[in-house]
């Protein structure tokens, strides 16, 4: 029937004969042109099915102190994984990993039993390399290896505020971790390995791509003068069971951070018990009223408007000035009916100090404040970091101007306030905050006259030694400056102020003749022995300034005269006990 039909259609048996050499010619041709012509075609979807490229890590760049300590460094580490699929088919080898894993092996079946299907799926990260060999030497089906990098922080609780630390996969997520994250994470590399179709590694062909190691970050921290401060502030919260409390120390000459301090702390390399309220670096995100160690500053206002120089007296008797519905009262009784500006300082007279505020207006002391950081970023650019709140109202009411001009109104940050007493003590002159290292010394911004903050320095000076100064906050040796503070705390979520819960504060610099060192102690909620600044934070500042000023080999300015005739050496006894024999 075929060859009849064929012999009768003889154009329909030539079309199919036609079809069919056109197919295979098409055939024919792919081949030759996927095998000779095309033929990186196949080699790429080959490879594609056993070539595999992994990450190689990168080491995450290490921090150091100002003087090269390390701070935070990357260790290798091992993290396991498995295939689900491939470890489901050994159940008999489960109790054996789990017991070099250290889990318990029932919760250990009843993970592996809920990932069986799965082809990648975490046994544990982070082991010691010799951890991580001793598990893969057990040859458990499905079980594999990868190389990390861990972050280890040396100085641990002491520094961890300031450096903050990584999450599991090395990414900085606080503190200067977090700030300099893509300085210090590197550039990951890339492996050429060859797998088979179970994901089994065969031969590792080449590294296509090194790994680019991050940078080193130097910081402008001294871990000496960290460790004295972390040692000191803690210490003054047992003595006065304290809740909390912040350091900072400020090099007067660079702007540099020499150290910070906060307390409760943390240890960042074990991180399993970890409070979140202790791992709020309360220097830079607490704000809060900083009462009397702003008087300095709305004195100093009042200096630069010309219309106040310190032998003037202001009245301050009976101590207390009704002002409206409120009454302004000063804590402690003063010397006398008058008091020069100085004394103002020196008693911390909140009547004196409103009345001079009354004098020149709110709107000078505002401006003196703001020119001085307040209400503004520090530029440190610290994650989270707060700016407070410097309130500047349109017409400035008597209230307003008093209780502005003596801490009250305003709130500020620990670093806030030791920037400011650095302007101050560099002879007016403001330089931008610094976290890292400076090489070179940095422009700063004349933001007070230098001749109006002199007289500020030897006004405070007397604040610290005059017979009814802040004697507690005295160094041995040296000739200091600064200021107490007593503040109320405010109350959370209404207005008004916590009873019986009050910050105790002191800020001031050293040496007083030539300054270097700007100071800032806050202790939150003192309870025990009373809660004054001059009580509670001038002996940390007394004692933290002390053991700076020797590590940093600061001449003394205030040592005693020496008597020469104490100095000149006793020859004539000499000779008579050596026998006479010179």
């Amino acid at each position: 029937m075929i060859g009849l039909e064929g012999a009768l259609y003889p154009w329909r048996f030539r079309l199919v004969l036609a079809l069919l050499a056109l197919m295979a010619g098409a055939i024919a041709w792919r081949i030759v042109d996927l095998h000779v012509i095309d033929h990186d075609f196949l080699q790429a979807h080959g490879d594609a099915r056993s070539v595999r490229h992994i990450p190689i890590p990168a080491h995450r760049g290490l921090i150091t102190d100002r003087n090269g300590e390390p701070l935070a460094v990357s260790t290798p580490v091992t993290t396991l994984w498995a295939n689900g699929k491939e470890l489901a088919k050994a159940p008999e080898r489960w109790n054996d990993l789990a017991a070099a894993l250290g889990q318990e092996p029932k919760a250990f079946a009843k993970r592996l039993q809920q990932n069986a299907e799965r082809e990648f799926m975490y046994l544990v990260r982070g082991l010691t390399p010799e951890q991580g060999q001793h598990v893969l030497d057990l040859k458990v089906p499905g079980v594999y290896g990868l190389e990390e990098f861990r972050r280890f922080y040396p100085a641990g609780e002491v520094t961890a505020h300031v450096i903050g630390f990584t999450d599991v996969d090395d990414r900085g997520r606080e503190g200067m971790e977090l700030a300099f994250d893509e300085w210090l994470a590197g550039v990951p590399g890339k492996r050429q390995v060859l797998k088979d179709r179970r994901g089994r590694l065969i031969k590792d062909v080449q590294v296509t791509q090194n790994a680019k190691a991050g940078k080193s970050l130097a910081l402008s921290i001294d871990l000496r003068l960290q460790y004295l401060a972390h040692r000191e502030l803690r210490n003054a919260l047992l003595e006065n069971e304290a809740k909390a409390g912040s350091l900072v120390m400020v090099d007067v000459k660079t702007g540099e951070i020499l150290a910070m301090v906060n307390q409760p702390t943390y240890n960042p390399n074990n991180r399993r018990s970890l409070e979140p309220a202790a791992m709020r670096n309360r220097a830079m995100i607490d704000v809060f009223e900083p009462g009397s160690t702003v008087k300095p500053l709305s004195m100093t206002a009042a200096l630069q408007s010309g219309r106040w120089k310190p032998s003037d007296v202001v009245e301050v008797w009976p101590g207390s000035l009704r002002i409206g519905r409120y009454t302004i009262r000063d804590v402690s009784r003063t010397e006398g009916r008058e008091l020069d500006l100085t004394g103002i300082l020196i008693n911390s007279s909140n009547v004196g100090m409103s009345k001079i505020a009354f004098d020149i207006g709110g709107e000078a002391i505002f401006d003196t404040m703001s020119k001085l950081g307040f209400g503004r970023d520090t530029g440190l650019g610290f994650p989270g970091e707060r700016v407070g709140n410097l309130p500047n109202h349109p017409k400035w009411r008597q209230a307003e101007t008093a209780t502005l001009s003596y801490g009250y109104g305003l709130s500020v940050t620990a670093v806030q306030l030791a920037h400011a007493y650095a302007a101050l003590a560099n002879h007016g002159k403001m330089l931008p905050l610094s976290m890292t290292r400076v090489d070179s010394k940095p422009e700063g911004a004349q933001v007070l006259p230098e001749d109006v903050a002199k007289t500020m320095q030897g006004m405070l000076q007397q604040v610290i030694e005059a017979p009814r100064g802040v004697f507690r906050a005295q160094v041995p040796g040296y000739h200091v400056a600064g200021k107490s503070g007593t503040a109320r705390k405010a109350t959370v979520g209404s207005k008004g102020y916590t009873e019986n819960a009050y910050r105790s504060l002191f800020a001031g610099f050293a040496p007083a003749r030539n300054p270097r060192i700007a100071l800032v102690v806050v202790i939150d909620e003192p309870s025990k022995a009373g809660y004054f600044g001059g009580l509670v934070s001038a002996p940390v500042f007394s004692k933290v300034m002390s053991g700076a000023l020797r590590l940093m080999n600061i001449t003394p300015d205030n040592l005693p005269p020496v008597d020469p005739a104490a100095a000149m050496p006793q020859t004539a006894d000499a000779g008579v006990s050596n026998g006479g024999r010179i």
